[in-house]
């Protein structure tokens, strides 16, 4: 069910990233995202190991650009502090990033703002914190008919007025 109780929850495509920083929480949510059946598929866009000093502006844009491609419904990025991943994530076009920290910051960034990706520091939050509002993440679906869709269509505006 969706988070109101009367919808389908998609299955979805994830896209999940990070920098060196946030190597270990990626491979531990990726892992989880694998056993959920809300989950069809990953899409690992790296780092794959702590050794890897591939900037974090590479790995966000490249799970960005694969939600904006509609590769993906979805992306999750790890940095150290999940600011630096959303900055980068927000210059892809059409994409609407948030750093979230707390259960209803994530409800919000899908209901109130239908952002896709979802941005977490592992020097932030703990493990075990940051798994569960992976979990919950996952169970949120934007409402277009809702009274925000007119909100996030404004923001989508303003996308294409600057370009």
């Amino acid at each position: 069910m969706g988070s109101n109780g009367t919808e389908t929850t998609p299955r979805w495509r994830i896209a999940i990233g990070c920098d060196d920083a946030g190597v270990n929480y990626k491979d531990t949510i990726k892992s989880d995202f694998e056993k959920d059946p809300r989950v069809e598929h990953v899409e690992d866009v790296g780092s794959f190991a702590t050794d890897d000093k591939t900037a974090y502006p590479h790995r966000a844009a490249a799970a960005a650009r694969l939600v904006a491609e509609g590769k993906t419904d979805r992306a999750l990025l790890i940095c150290g502090t999940g600011l630096g991943v959303a900055i980068a994530a927000n210059k892809v076009k059409g994409v609407r990033a948030v750093t979230a920290h707390d259960s209803f910051s994530v409800e919000r960034a899908v209901m109130s703002n239908n952002a896709q990706v979802l941005c977490m520091g592992e020097r932030v939050v703990g493990l075990e914190l940051a798994r569960r509002l992976a979990r919950e993440w996952l169970g949120y679906v934007f409402d277009e008919k809702s009274a925000s869709a007119k909100k996030v269509e404004a923001i989508n505006d303003l996308e294409e007025e600057d370009t």
